[in-house]
């Protein structure tokens, strides 16, 4: 059995550590309190035999059987199953890797379905038993304190992605082009799919805020849980802001890449145009040259005394003129 750990509490305290499923139903039965059993990567089989001993709804537990599941939480009846994304930053990649936790809470039970590592439940439930007072209030107490340590986790994640932005930004000016455009869009993706982990949670706190008279959630726990929601507003602004940031560079870029561009071919264009005025300055002599090197027998000029003086100064005076027609058009 993936049983990670199991335990049944009274009063805030652990009074036993079964070894199986089977002994955590005994003790519960014997001596009441709460019992709070961790899986990870169950089979249908073993899950199962969890749902039949505490009335699991069946739609629970196929979604905690599927995996891939949404952040969420639904009630049937007096019991809650909440979906977790909980998150951790991989700076190497600059990508965010995403866990997924089920927790099922009923009147004197939790039991949470781990698809990954991620979050360490071990610690959550040492700093509860170190709390005797807060875990006595029962399996909301356990809710409670699994939200505040998924939320808790968002804090350095919010940090590496802000650091990113933060470098994008620097280069935004800098040396821009292609690559920055790609750094800026797979940032941007993993924002996105940041808020479709986190931007739910602020629903569901607000709906056990909302219903925490009517199935009678102790006041220091609804004090616990908004603590937790102004928490995961705050990730939310900065989400929004750094979305917002993104979308902003993204167009910045473009339009910095664009006028790079185009001032690249504004300077090719000039550099066109001299080359242009320069073949055209040097082919006025090539063609004069060109017209009297054929030495026709005809050819009045070639027996003339002035006729090759004549030659040179009308080279030279058609390069000038086309120098003086390019200078004035900016060509040169």
């Amino acid at each position: 059995m993936p049983i990670i750990d199991s335990a049944v509490y009274v009063d805030g305290h652990r009074i036993e550590n079964p070894a199986s499923l089977d002994q955590t139903f005994e003790y519960m039965e014997a001596h009441g309190g709460m019992a709070w059993i961790g899986l990870l990567r169950p089979s249908p089989e073993e899950l199962e035999r969890v749902a039949a001993e505490f009335s699991l709804h069946p739609l629970a537990v196929e979604d905690a059987l599927a995996g891939h599941q949404r952040s969420k939480l639904e009630r049937y009846g007096g019991n809650l199953f909440a979906v977790l994304r909980p998150a951790r930053y991989i700076d190497e990649t600059e990508t965010v890797e995403f866990g997924e936790l089920h927790v099922f809470v009923g009147e004197d039970y939790v039991v949470t379905v781990r698809h990954a590592e991620v979050p360490d439940l071990a610690r959550v439930r040492h700093r509860l038993e170190e709390q005797p007072e807060l875990l006595a209030r029962g399996p909301e107490a356990v809710l409670y304190a699994i939200l505040d340590e998924v939320v808790d986790q968002y804090d350095p994640v919010a940090r590496g992605l802000q650091n990113d932005v933060d470098e994008i930004e620097d280069q935004l000016f800098g040396v821009g082009g292609a690559e920055l455009t790609q750094r800026i869009y797979e940032l941007a993706r993993e924002v996105i799919h940041f808020q479709r982990a986190t931007e739910p949670l602020r629903d569901m706190l607000q709906a056990l805020l909302r219903g925490a008279e009517k199935y009678g959630v102790d006041i220091e726990l609804q004090r616990s849980l908004r603590d937790v929601l102004d928490h995961v507003l705050r990730q939310c602004d900065k989400l929004t802001s750094m979305r917002s940031i993104l979308d902003n560079a993204l167009t910045v870029n473009a339009t910095l890449v664009t006028q790079r561009q185009t001032e690249t071919s504004l300077e090719q264009n000039e550099q066109v145009k001299k080359i242009s005025g320069w073949a055209a300055i040097l082919f006025g002599p090539s063609l004069i040259g060109g017209i009297y090197g054929m030495n026709f027998k005809n050819m009045p000029e070639l027996n003339w005394e002035f006729g090759y003086p004549m030659a040179l100064v009308l080279m030279v005076l058609v390069s000038a003129g086309l120098w003086l027609t390019f200078k004035v058009k900016k060509w040169l």
